[in-house]
């Protein structure tokens, strides 16, 4: 098959697989708290991950451990419970939109702790892209009369420490295969997720009931990062998909919330663009 057929059929996948997590979790919220959804899908993919951090953690050195486990913390475990708690009280579709700012705080996080060139054009993208996530906030329906800032300022930090998490990496952890670096770190923050889960009273519900078992089930589908070739692409199917699930789940979305989506983009596109890393070196 060709190859470009290929890219686009993975593209498309990975784009469908994370935007819809954003709807899972909205699903997994209905019978379950934020806490509960959040530790279900961690320890979900800590298990399903357990065969490959098995066979990887005698490959990481010991002094690079800790740093694989923080990986894990900024990368998933903290936004996991940031994402779930931003979703009881904003759409799925507003989450789903504003997470597509992280690889503006990929750029932020680097210029200011990591001593990463940033361009003008780059400086220029974040401005639009901030642009946007305001246009975007201030458009949703009754917003004069919402009080729902907390919830998006929880992806906003979630969104940071996907930003210090993938600075992290490329300056600690290149040498090492990114398979091995999820399975490791997925699997060691399962068990203070599974902790988190123990005492949030989760083992005391009615887990044999229809709506605990299917809040369970949707929080249970592993959402897995793939390598860095189309993580800079799928961040534009992301939120189209996390639209189109709002949209079929009722959720109110207008022309607003579009034209911010594509303020957001095409400043990450800006930033992101051959133009505004030519010259510039780590």
């Amino acid at each position: 098959m060709n190859p470009k057929i290929i890219n686009w059929l993975i593209f498309s996948a990975l784009s469908f697989i994370w935007g819809s997590s954003f709807i899972l979790i909205k699903e997994g919220l209905i019978n379950l708290s934020a806490f509960q959804v959040a530790s279900i899908r961690m320890v979900s993919s800590g298990i399903i991950l357990f065969p490959i951090a098995i066979k990887s953690i005698r490959h990481i050195p010991l002094s690079k451990l800790f740093i694989v486990f923080l990986s894990g913390v900024m990368g998933s475990l903290l936004p996991s419970y940031l994402f779930c708690l931003a979703e009881t009280g904003i759409g799925s579709a507003l989450a789903g939109t504003l997470n597509s700012l992280t690889p503006i705080f990929v750029i932020i996080i680097g210029a200011l702790f990591f001593q990463s060139k940033t361009s003008a054009l780059k400086i220029t993208g974040i401005l639009v892209a901030f642009a946007g996530s305001i246009l975007l906030y201030i458009s949703q329906p009754g917003y004069a009369e919402n009080h729902n800032f907390q919830y998006v300022l929880y992806i906003i930090v979630a969104t940071v420490f996907y930003g210090i998490n993938v600075n992290m990496v490329h300056r600690h952890l290149q040498d090492i295969p990114s398979l091995q670096i999820a399975g490791v770190a997925l699997f060691l923050n399962a068990i203070p997720a599974f902790i988190v889960l123990y005492f949030t009273g989760y083992f005391h519900l009615e887990l044999d009931s229809p709506g605990i078992l299917v809040s369970t089930a949707y929080s249970c589908v592993l959402i897995k990062r793939a390598g860095a070739v189309f993580s800079s692409m799928v961040t534009y199917g992301i939120p189209l998909v996390a639209i189109m699930w709002g949209i079929l789940f009722g959720e109110a979305i207008g022309w607003a919330h579009i034209i911010s989506l594509l303020f957001i983009l095409a400043g990450v596109y800006i930033a992101n663009s051959a133009k505004s890393n030519k010259g510039v070196r780590e």
